[in-house]
Formats: structure tokens, C-alpha cells, sequence
């Protein structure tokens, strides 16, 4: 019998280093979601911002960047959440 020696790849992880590392926004995410509503109408809500920022200072800028309305909710579990009209995923 002839013994064969097959080395079997290990799957690349490209993000690895970037987990390990205390990168900026290593393991922070911010979620942009579209919840649909009745018919056409839709609501765009973005949450996982740093409590640092002036949510409603964002809130100010992106009303007046898409031209609609938006409010800033407080979540018992996931913080504060900002809260636009319409589908605003641009």
C-alpha cells in the first residue's frame, strides 16, 4: 500500500485580524432596517449608533437630506432609535 498525504485547505477567514484587533468599529454595527407598513407607506429605522453622538442632531441632518419626517425612540432593550418616514435606505 502507498500512503498518500493530502493536506486539506482551512477555510479563510478575511475579517479575523479585524475581530481581534480593537479596530474602530471592529464589532459595532449599525442597523438599517425597513419595516413595511399599510400599502405603499414604509418606515426606516436606524439603531446601534454610539451613545456619544446627538441622536437628534442625525435626526435634524437626515430629515432635512431626504426631506421627511422622523422622530428619536427610546427602547428598553436596544437604546435609542431614529425613526424616519418612507424608505430612506440611500
Amino acid at each position: 500500500m502507498v500512503d498518500l498525504e493530502i493536506q486539506v485547505p482551512t477555510p479563510f477567514d478575511p475579517f479575523a485580524e479585524a475581530r481581534e484587533s480593537d479596530a474602530p468599529g471592529a464589532k459595532e454595527y449599525v442597523h438599517i432596517r425597513i419595516q413595511q407598513r399599510n400599502g405603499k407607506k414604509s418606515l426606516t429605522t436606524v439603531q446601534g449608533l454610539k451613545k456619544e453622538f446627538s441622536y437628534e442632531k442625525i435626526l435634524k441632518d437626515l430629515k432635512k437630506d431626504f426631506c421627511c419626517n422622523g422622530t428619536v425612540v427610546q427602547d428598553k432593550e436596544l437604546g435609542k432609535i431614529i425613526q424616519l418616514q418612507g424608505d430612506q435606505r440611500k
